[in-house]
């Protein structure tokens, strides 16, 4: 892949595409983590001349415009990390947005409102997605992708403008997959993964493709309720995948999987509910289980000493609630103080976890900006996005 760096972009329109896709409450941004991770790229084609026209997406607002989803918080606060002026159109292709890249001058941004907005965008009809992606790519000269959270989805502004405008990938991209190179192509070991979030479904294929060549994999997060069924053990009112049993039987034959050992069970999915440790084996038919227990953190973090390559990907439990959110906190700290290690984090909610329980970012490898991609990538999923920016 050609990257940013090689292109001559003083006096163009570099078209790009960026992951704003952060989320916003009472028309603010709450979490800025993947507005400052585009910041290097801006700023750099900034400094060099360019004329910069933005084009991002945010939450799923199905192809028609929604007031909810509009960019317009995210432009204020990009403007606010940019120290200068951000355009914002009203539109994505329409009058404004050619109106306000007919009217940036050199070493100046625009932002395009929500590309999800256009039906064009998300079509699974090349035609439609194709003349969209006509338009879009005729508002520049040259198209940078910078937004490795989207390059898993075939959509118009990731793969098919890509295809008509020259193009390179910005340094989020490139860091991206070298780091999934050093996952996937002869990783150190030991290796281990750490997995959890709420569903057995949502991670099977990368389970599949990883048991094979990993050392550990630990499991936390809604998931380990099916393993632990799996076992014969009683998990309250826990969430439970009864058609993903067979399956964790069979993960489980492998002899490489760690599951808690206690968990924090409480009466309702409620800060405010009575809630306490309870044995893993042993959760109590009107509890569910909302965290993992202290000794599961403990068990959790000596199968973690040693590793040299470590993936994270998953809460170990609701960590947007403060009782359970210590299992999460105890495996990060864990993760982020392995010495001489890859540590890797695999974006979305393990991302916002680490910013949210305030620990410092930099103690990690690396903190991918695109969860979905990572786990399509070391399924060995070849990802759209990647694949276009080759040709």
């Amino acid at each position: 892949m050609k990257t940013a760096s090689e292109l001559d972009v003083a006096g163009q329109r570099v078209l790009v595409r960026s992951d704003l896709n952060v989320p916003l409450e009472d028309g603010r941004v709450t979490d800025d983590g993947r507005i400052r991770a585009s910041l290097p790229l801006l700023q750099e084609l900034l400094a060099r001349g360019a004329r910069v026209v933005v084009v991002a997406h945010l939450g799923r607002p199905k192809g028609a415009v929604d007031p909810a989803y509009s960019l317009a918080p995210v432009a204020a606060r990009l403007q606010e990390l940019l120290g200068q002026p951000v355009r914002a159109a009203q539109d994505v292709v329409g009058e404004s947005a050619q109106e306000m890249v007919g009217a940036l001058a050199d070493g100046q941004l625009g932002l395009l409102e929500n590309v999800r907005f256009e039906p064009g965008e998300t079509s699974k009809d090349d035609g439609e997605r194709g003349a969209f992606a006509d338009e879009l790519a005729g508002l520049a000269d040259l198209y940078i992708d910078d937004a490795f959270g989207a390059v898993h989805r075939k959509h118009a502004s990731v793969y098919d403008v890509a295809q008509r405008l020259p193009h390179a990938s910005g340094p989020l991209v490139a860091a991206e997959v070298e780091v999934l190179k050093r996952l996937t192509e002869n990783p150190a070991r030991p290796y281990a993964v750490v997995l959890g979030g709420s569903k057995v479904s949502d991670k099977l294929k990368v389970i599949e493709a990883l048991l094979p060549k990993v050392d550990t994999l630990l499991v936390g997060g809604g998931m380990c309720f099916t393993f632990l069924a799996a076992q014969g053990h009683d998990v309250g009112s826990s969430l439970l995948e009864a058609d993903q049993l067979d399956t964790c039987r069979a993960f489980l034959t492998t002899g490489k999987v760690v599951l808690p050992v206690d968990v924090i069970a409480a009466a309702a999915f409620s800060a405010d509910a009575d809630h306490d440790v309870v044995p893993a084996e042993a959760i109590p038919a009107d509890r569910m289980g909302l965290d993992i227990g202290p000794q599961s953190v403990k068990v959790f973090s000596e199968a973690l000493q040693g590793a040299r390559t470590v993936f994270w990907n998953g809460p170990m439990g609701v960590f947007e609630m403060a009782p359970y959110a210590e299992g999460t906190r105890g495996v990060a700290e864990t993760i982020a103080s392995l010495p001489d290690a890859l540590t890797v984090v695999g974006g979305g909610d393990s991302a916002a976890a680490v910013r949210a329980l305030g620990i410092d970012e930099g103690r990690f490898t690396h903190i991918s900006t695109g969860g979905g991609a990572s786990l399509e990538n070391l399924e060995g999923k070849a990802l759209p996005g990647l694949t276009v920016l080759e040709t």
